[in-house]
């Protein structure tokens, strides 16, 4: 296995300053990069897959650019858990 792409059309952040937006999206980044550091979590997104909608279930979130990042990498280890078959 080369490659696995993950994209991500689009992230609507209502309610965060510029901080809070670029912790957001650095926290989400960096979990789902050590989430594809796992090989078997490679193995297991190897397959193409489609999912238009991804319900996360709750998450809370702190008013503060650390919370923003905690809020990214909840978000990304929502999803790892959603993407396992």
């Amino acid at each position: 296995m080369s490659r696995i792409e993950i994209r991500i059309d689009r992230v609507v952040l209502r309610g965060f300053d510029a901080a809070g937006r670029t912790a957001f999206v650095d926290g989400l980044k960096t979990e789902l990069a050590r989430a594809l550091e796992n090989p078997a979590h490679r193995a297991e997104w190897s397959r193409s897959q489609r999912r238009p909608v991804l319900k996360l279930g709750r998450v809370s979130m702190e008013r503060s650019a650390s919370g923003a990042r905690k809020l990214g990498t909840g978000v990304a280890r929502a999803i790892r858990k959603g993407m396992t078959p």
